[in-house]
């Protein structure tokens, strides 16, 4: 009898371990045919000065956590390569630097769709990168990281537009003459943690002009009162390309309850960013850390304004998600704590898609000639 009792017992245990395998089995194979159904989008990837060159081929450089094979693996339909020019002192010359190296960016990611034109294409609107996805393309955008860019010359927003430009993120680290930032640099001048107190007068124009061309205006990096004023005055919705929650991680970086419910009321979007230190304390973040985040801030605004980022190539990069090729963990991730097919693809691209098609609006009503 207590050998039976103990073959029963076996076998129950042996059921249980099959059943619980059978169960993870299809939560994966569910994830898989989610992923790759929605359109999945990552909203910040930089790229180096010697991109689409032969110092940097974006089509296989094997040390790269973004390449067209990697995005391929990993099921990244498309990313927003980044024209990233960092702070320096404020002067004329320093301006002409910065606006030199953001064209030579253009210039790379524009080379990169003239490399490889059966592979990626750019989109310069929602429409067009709805139509590269559907002909089984990958997706390229252009976003401009630091108003340092375009100096003191509100004219330069409407050649970078022309360039392609879908957002911009009006601050750094370190004040500019758009508004503060969140992270100061007093080696570049910046007294304290304000010199405008929040958005300057120039900021105010620069965030209007934004409307107008129908670029986004990208509230990540700034001061919580440079992000509550443009997320005010902004006609069209914000986006925070590569932010993270207060509620979940203290950080200067990351937003509070009440930047979250401003941008909610503006109808723009959060993408939560997977940068391990915007995540938790210590060198051992991974994806169930940055779900964590992106399950706070849907709890708080809801899944409409909600999206994912990673800042590959500019920091960002955690366990199970430290290039594009292993992107599909997002989504496994996604699927293990509940949400739906339509929840993952608002929160992989839909939103974004949304934001963009809403600035395209605003700008064609305003009469832009930027299109």
């Amino acid at each position: 009898m207590k050998k039976y009792s103990r073959l029963t017992a076996l076998f129950a245990f042996s059921m249980a371990g099959w059943s619980a395998l059978q169960a993870a089995e299809d939560i994966e194979a569910r994830a898989r045919a989610i992923h790759e159904h929605v359109f999945t989008i990552d909203t910040h990837d930089d790229i180096e000065l010697g991109f689409a060159t032969s110092e940097f081929m974006p089509a296989d450089k094997a040390e790269a956590q973004v390449t067209l094979d990697k995005m391929k693996a990993g099921g990244l339909d498309g990313g927003f390569f980044i024209v990233y020019v960092g702070q320096s002192a404020r002067t004329p010359e320093n301006y002409l630097k910065a606006r030199a190296d953001a064209l030579a960016k253009f210039d790379a990611i524009h080379r990169m769709v003239k490399l490889y034109p059966e592979r990626i294409g750019l989109a310069t609107t929602a429409a067009e990168a709805r139509k590269l996805h559907a002909a089984g393309k990958l997706v390229a955008f252009i976003g401009i990281e630091n108003g340092y860019v375009i100096g003191k010359d509100l004219s330069v927003l409407k050649d970078f537009r022309a360039q392609g430009a879908r957002y911009m993120t009006l601050v750094h680290n370190g004040h500019n003459d758009i508004g503060d930032s969140a992270q100061p640099r007093t080696e570049f001048g910046d007294k304290g943690p304000e010199e405008h107190g929040g958005l300057s007068a120039f900021g105010e124009q620069v965030v209007a002009e934004l409307n107008r061309l129908g670029i986004l205006v990208d509230i990540s990096h700034v001061s919580k009162q440079t992000m509550m004023a443009a997320t005010k005055l902004s006609k069209a919705p914000v986006i925070a390309s590569h932010s993270g929650v207060a509620g979940v991680y203290v950080h200067a970086r990351n937003m509070d309850d009440e930047q979250l419910q401003a941008l909610k009321q503006n109808g723009g979007v959060i993408q939560l960013v997977a940068f391990k230190t915007y995540l938790k304390d210590g060198n051992d973040a991974n994806v169930s850390n940055f779900i964590d985040q992106i399950d706070y801030a849907v709890k708080k605004i809801g899944i409409d304004h909600v999206g994912i980022s990673s800042d590959f190539g500019g920091g960002g990069g955690i366990i199970g998600w430290n290039s594009a090729a292993e992107s599909f963990n997002v989504t496994l991730e996604l699927v293990k704590r509940g949400y739906s097919e339509q929840d993952i693809s608002k929160i992989w691209g839909g939103n974004v898609l949304r934001i963009l098609e809403q600035a395209e609006k605003f700008a064609a009503q305003s009469g832009s000639k930027a299109h």
